[in-house]
């Protein structure tokens, strides 16, 4: 084997080789903070170089560890065990005492966000959030498990091999500003899996609340092992970095932005981990020449009541029908935009502004950005290039308008430009959907409406992600990640003839 040695130090212009035909150079700032026990991690398919500290390689590495030997003991728990931990987890949660406790430290982490000019739409710990905890953990109560379960069976002469579910492992979660995934997660523990969380700064103090004052104890109560859920208890991106290099992760899944999740991507693959990615969302709804105005209507607005990945991001519009389906448009995006007391903001592909009203062009509007109210220009020229820009808007409605030839004018855009997630056809033509099924490139496609998608309400059932197709197709699976599709297969051989031999 080749002889190799710790990494203590870095040389200003060291270089790195990527994919074994290109090279990168150690930016200057790593260099200048590189200290012995830290990592350099470089990513194939980005081209990034990151530093991890070692103080954020050993939290992580412990939180792994801990997760590690919980698994270990896994196989001892019963289903009625795993049932009791998500009631006893709803039960605290329900519990005004505990909840207002960790409203207490959620408001702290809203205000100190907004100090920072970032978005608190998913942030808050309201009682919209607190019953869809509750609802996703009781869901699981009742839920079937893999594990155990027998997938296939082959009978042979004297003897039969079962094809058995099984637990898959430690599964890795890393996300953003969502402390109701905390509990979604925990779906993983249902198939006899353990987790590990790393949440961002912004949610950090409330992740904290609720494993202290909820699950936790809750795991204790229904005697499963400490550290079958458990929290990378770090601000950093970095602790992030180390947790998916972590090769005793089974699964890893990432939800936030794109850049973000496209890093967290290449480290966990080149770890040989499976991930689950979802960074970059946003819907396309494709009108037809043979679309109803008043159904694609009711697909815009109520593809805009919030903005989260499922949202309406971007809308292709026929040539032919620009000249009442764009004023439909227009009156929807108001719509919607009156229903949450703003406006709306459109941008308009480049070449297609004559289809728009020419004073939106010019009109400015108040425009409620992350950062506050913002005097916008209502409508703005983009170039198609950017059809795949996500708008994450956060209470003014915003969108992109796309005219094209045809519908399959739109799915070659929508192939090339999108984040191949969500696309809906607006049409009467029943022929015209089964080619637009066969021909668009998205795990999600439906006829109306675009927020239909998400595990709970579509598949009843607490979803722990969505991935998109930028990445690939998925392998065995559906897009939608919930608790049963976390599962590996075991083969179990039982002989009824002693003799049986090759």
């Amino acid at each position: 084997m080749p002889a190799w040695s710790q990494l203590e130090k870095i040389r200003p212009g060291t270089c790195i080789v990527l994919g074994g035909d290109r090279v990168v150079e150690v930016p200057e700032e790593i260099v200048a903070k590189f200290a012995p026990g830290d990592a350099i991690l470089p990513i194939e398919a980005t081209g990034e170089i990151l530093h991890v500290p070692a103080a954020e390689r050993r939290v992580a590495k412990e939180t792994v560890g801990r997760a590690a030997a919980a698994f270990a003991k896994m196989g001892a728990v019963t289903d009625a065990q795993i049932s009791t931990f998500f009631e006893e987890f709803a039960t605290r949660l329900e519990n005004d005492s505990i909840w207002t406790r960790i409203q207490r430290v959620n408001d702290d982490d809203v205000t100190e966000a907004k100090s920072r000019g970032r978005s608190t739409t998913r942030l808050v710990a309201d009682e919209k959030l607190r019953r869809g905890m509750v609802d996703g953990l009781r869901g699981w109560i009742e839920a079937p498990s893999r594990r155990g379960s027998i997938v296939e069976t082959i009978e042979h002469d004297g003897w039969r091999v079962d094809l058995v579910g099984a637990e898959l492992g430690i599964v890795a979660f890393v996300f953003e500003g969502r402390p109701n995934v905390l509990a979604d997660a925990t779906g993983v523990l249902r198939g006899g899996n353990t987790v590990v969380f790393r949440i961002g700064r912004d949610a950090l103090g409330t992740a904290r609340a609720v494993m202290n004052l909820a699950l936790d104890p809750a795991l204790e109560a229904a005697g499963l092992p400490a550290g079958a859920a458990c929290l990378v208890d770090s601000p950093s991106h970095a602790a992030g970095w180390a947790l998916f290099s972590d090769a005793r992760v089974s699964l890893a899944v990432a939800r936030g932005s794109g850049p973000a999740v496209a890093t967290l991507g290449g480290l966990a693959r080149q770890a040989g981990i499976a991930a689950s990615l979802h960074g970059t969302g946003g819907a396309w709804i494709v009108a037809s020449e043979r679309a109803d105005e008043r159904a694609f209507r009711s697909a815009v607005v109520h593809s805009l009541d919030r903005k989260v990945c499922n949202t309406l991001n971007v809308c292709c519009v026929p040539r032919a029908r620009a000249a009442d389906l764009v004023p439909a448009l227009l009156e929807s995006l108001a719509t919607a935009g009156e229903r949450r007391g703003q406006s709306f903001k459109l941008h308009v592909v480049q070449g297609d502004e004559s289809h728009v009203p020419a004073d939106l062009f010019s009109k400015e509007i108040s425009v409620r950005r992350a950062e506050g109210d913002v005097a916008e220009r209502q409508a703005e020229p983009l170039p198609e290039s950017d059809l795949g820009v996500e708008w994450e808007w956060e209470e003014t409605p915003e969108i992109t308008l796309k005219i094209v030839d045809d519908v399959d004018h739109a799915v070659v855009l929508f192939n090339r430009h999108s984040p191949q997630f969500i696309a809906s056809l607006v049409s009467e033509d029943g022929a015209e959907h089964e080619r637009f099924y066969s021909a668009v490139n998205a795990p999600f496609v439906g006829n109306g409406f675009t927020r239909w998608v998400d595990g709970q309400y579509a598949l009843e059932r607490p979803e722990l992600g969505l991935s998109n197709w930028q990445s690939g197709r998925l392998f065995g699976r559906g897009a939608v990640l919930s608790g049963d599709s976390v599962y590996t297969v075991r083969g179990r051989v039982t002989q009824t003839n002693p003799d049986v031999g090759r």
